[in-house]
């Protein structure tokens, strides 16, 4: 027996070839709006297990530089893998669902790990404001956002502020970025996070310049505790 399809999938089918969602790596169609990768890009990720293990690369790359709990990226970066396209249309693009998207996905993942269990907050690296404006967005915070939902666990998006316009990180070597964010971040009110485990999140974990200032500014409030989690991690 035939079923009749109803008003909201023809409608949902009408505005899908109007308005076709597509991956965000290829331009291939969706399988669903749920996510901004089709099936053969997700099947080029290199996720990673971070999550699962409490000794990990992440937590490695700033050993000795910002005491963490735990700490995990979401996938590996690489040119060739379909999360760099994706980072880039989220950042300079005007698509901030992307970061949304990803962050619900590895939110969920963090739940069900142990070693993120008792996080009290969620707190994105700040934009400078005058870039924020620009961009229309942050989009670290539009990764906190989808975390926080799937997490069930507070966004604190007004605690950590960038006090200087600072240049993009993006072309510059290692020693460059630590001079670029040093004393750039402050706390307000810091009584708000006293005390908490804090979640630090970015975009992708490459020197680690900017979660290490981050997390320093944040762990000088008393009692606090730190994790971090980024979308990527590249490789050194």
């Amino acid at each position: 027996m035939k079923t009749i399809p109803s008003l909201l999938q023809i409608w949902s089918g009408f505005t899908h070839l109007l308005y076709p969602e597509l991956c965000v790596a290829c331009n291939g169609d969706l399988p669903s709006s749920a996510t901004c990768f089709c099936l053969r890009c997700r099947a080029r990720l290199a996720p990673s297990d971070m999550h699962l293990v409490q000794e990990n690369e992440f937590v490695d790359r700033l050993w000795g530089r910002v005491p963490l709990e735990s700490g995990a990226a979401a996938y590996y970066f690489s040119r060739q893998s379909p999360i760099r396209m994706a980072i880039h249309h989220l950042k300079y693009k005007n698509k901030p669902d992307i970061g949304l998207m990803i962050g619900r996905e590895f939110g969920r993942k963090l739940r069900g790990s142990d070693f993120f269990k008792t996080i009290d907050g969620i707190i994105p690296v700040p934009l400078h404001p005058r870039k924020e404006r620009l961009r229309g967005y942050n989009q670290s915070t539009m990764f906190a956002k989808g975390l926080s939902e799937a997490m069930e666990v507070p966004m604190l998006d007004k605690v950590l502020l960038r006090s200087a316009f600072t240049q993009t990180q993006t072309r510059k070597k290692r020693m460059e970025r630590f001079q670029n964010v040093d004393a750039v971040f402050e706390v307000r009110k810091p009584e708000t996070i006293s005390g908490k485990h804090l979640l630090l999140v970015d975009d992708v974990l490459t020197t680690g310049a900017t979660l290490e200032v981050c997390g320093q500014t944040l762990l000088d409030v008393a009692g606090t505790k730190l994790s971090c989690a980024t979308m990527a991690i590249a490789s050194r």
